[in-house]
């Protein structure tokens, strides 16, 4: 054998030991590959639809009553009678609280035996005034005796309907503050009234939608202890001001309650519908975003095809498909990241 080829024979062993060895290495996982190509994934799929698509604002904000009031007493005195009970709806007029009016009773019979007799007398000093029997000046001052006695009349009876406390409109009342004969103080709290057939809600939003929301938009609110119960409302008022700190622009809603299902001061999940439009949407769980990309998996005879899709807007458990898809397209929504593009799919009953 010549010197050279036996010289380079040690080398030329290395380099088939080295293309062997990559052989074996790479064999197994490529023969893997293929077999799993070749098997057979149990999958579930959903038809890309075209359904509406509701654009929202999504805001929180606190309930209040329509109209809200504490019911105090304007005047110090004992109590004589409560008539009604913690949250108890009410009427407007209801009486409330009664206050001890023994005093004017008898001061407002006084003053109306008082004017009754005034009057008398000045109808006997106009009969002599006609007769020239009397003087115009008596007349005249028996006529503002008379108007002063019935003003003090008018002042007694205004103090005693202030001692009957009532409702001023209709309502519910909260927790009863005081006792039959308890004395209370000028301005003490007797009980607070919320008209809650109607509740309002104030929320804020970003100033970037100022100009998508207007007076009589729709809104939809949503509170934990009602599950998933939507209350429908409309927008009534918008703040002309937006706020310099934080961008925010504050929204006034009214939301019917003629079940008094909400209350003051429930925390409510406001949506605040901007437009409704019929837009092509599958299952969130179909898309699969691979860096600035998406994708999803289609099935074709048997086979799983993966389509990159251009996604649009998201609402909770849908995206809306703009373009790689058309409508009855049918996308799988469970085990898609177990494919590779021509896997063989068994395609599992929903």
């Amino acid at each position: 054998m010549p010197r050279t080829i036996k010289s380079r024979l040690p080398f030329l062993t290395l380099l088939l030991l080295i293309a062997g060895l990559i052989v074996y290495i790479n064999w197994p996982q490529e023969a893997g590959e293929k077999k799993r190509h070749q098997r057979t994934v149990a999958v579930r799929v959903a038809q890309a639809q075209t359904e509406e698509f509701k654009d929202v604002i999504e805001a929180l904000g606190n309930a209040r009553a329509n109209e809200q009031v504490l019911i105090t007493s304007k005047n110090a005195d004992f109590v004589e009678g409560v008539y009604f009970t913690d949250g108890q709806i009410v009427s407007k007029g209801d009486i409330l609280v009664k206050l001890n009016h023994a005093e004017e009773d008898a001061k407002i019979k006084e003053l109306e035996a008082n004017l009754a007799e005034s009057v008398a007398q000045l109808n006997r000093f106009q009969g002599l005034l006609q007769k020239k029997a009397t003087s115009k000046s008596q007349v005249d001052e028996q006529e503002a005796k008379t108007k002063a006695i019935a003003a003090q009349l008018l002042s007694a009876r205004t103090k005693l309907n202030e001692l009957t406390i009532s409702a001023p409109f209709d309502g519910v009342l909260g927790f009863r503050e005081i006792s039959v004969g308890a004395y209370i103080e000028s301005g003490a709290l007797i009980t607070s009234l919320d008209d809650l057939s109607i509740v309002k809600v104030d929320f804020s939003v970003p100033e970037r939608f100022y100009t998508t929301v207007k007076i009589g938009q729709a809104i939809e609110a949503t509170n934990t202890a009602y599950g998933q119960r939507v209350f429908m409302g409309k927008i009534t008022s918008i703040d002309p001001r937006i706020d310099n700190v934080t961008r925010m622009v504050k929204i006034r809603a009214e939301i019917p309650n003629s079940d008094y299902a909400l209350r003051a001061g429930m925390l409510l999940n406001i949506n605040v519908e901007r437009s409704v439009e019929n837009v092509l949407q599958v299952p969130e769980s179909a898309v699969i975003p691979i860096e600035d990309r998406h994708y999803v998996f289609v099935t074709n005879e048997g086979k799983a095809v993966r389509k990159q899709v251009t996604v649009g807007r998201r609402k909770p458990g849908k995206v809306e498909i703009i373009g790689g898809l058309v409508e009855g397209e049918a996308v799988v929504v469970e085990g898609a990241l177990k494919l590779r593009e021509g896997s063989s799919v068994n395609i599992l009953e929903n």
